[in-house]
C-alpha cells in the first residue's frame, strides 16, 4: 500500500492539472512521436523509436505515481487548520537565532514541498521541527548542515 499523501487543496489541483495534461495532450503527442518513428523503419537502429518509448514509459510511471497519490491523499483544509500551533497548511515565520535573518515557510506534504517558493514539508529537518510548535517557542532542527535554532514569530494561515 502507498504511504498517505497530504495535500493542500492547491497541490490536489495541480496535481489534477498535471494528470490531465499526462493523460490527454501528453499521451496524444508520445503516440505521434512513436507514430513518426515506425514511419523509418528498421526498429533495430530507431533511436527515435527507442526515446519516444522510454518518454512513454515516463509518462505512464508518472500517471500512475498521481493516480496513487490521490488516491491515498489526506486532503487538509486550510480554512479548518488552527493557527494555536504549527500545522500542515500554515504558514509560519520564523526567525534564525544564529543569523538574526527571518523566513516565511509554508508547511505542506512531501508532495508539495518547493523550498525555493518557500514551501517546506513536513517531514523535512526543519518542518517536521516546526510541527506541533507555538508562537514564542524556539525549536530545534537538525539538519545536514548542523544543527539549526528558529524562534517561531508568527503562525498564519
Amino acid at each position: 500500500m502507498s504511504k498517505q499523501a497530504i495535500l493542500t487543496k492547491e497541490g490536489f489541483k495541480l496535481l489534477e492539472e498535471e494528470l490531465e495534461i499526462l493523460k490527454t495532450t501528453r499521451r496524444k503527442e508520445i503516440a505521434e512521436r512513436i507514430k513518426e518513428a515506425l514511419s523509418f523503419g528498421d526498429l533495430s537502429e530507431n533511436s527515435e523509436y527507442d526515446e519516444a518509448k522510454n518518454e512513454q514509459a515516463l509518462a505512464e510511471t508518472r500517471i500512475l505515481e498521481i493516480e496513487s497519490t490521490i488516491k491515498n491523499a489526506k486532503l487538509i483544509d486550510e480554512d479548518e487548520v488552527s493557527t494555536d500551533c504549527v500545522y500542515v497548511g500554515c504558514k509560519v515565520n520564523v526567525l534564525k537565532i544564529d543569523s538574526n535573518t527571518e523566513y516565511e515557510y509554508k508547511i505542506v506534504g512531501s508532495n508539495e514541498a518547493d523550498p525555493a517558493q518557500g514551501k517546506i514539508s513536513d517531514e523535512s529537518p526543519v518542518g517536521s521541527a516546526l510541527i506541533g510548535g507555538r508562537e514564542g517557542n524556539t525549536i530545534f532542527a537538525k539538519t545536514p548542515g548542523g544543527e539549526q535554532n528558529y524562534k517561531i514569530i508568527k503562525i498564519s494561515k
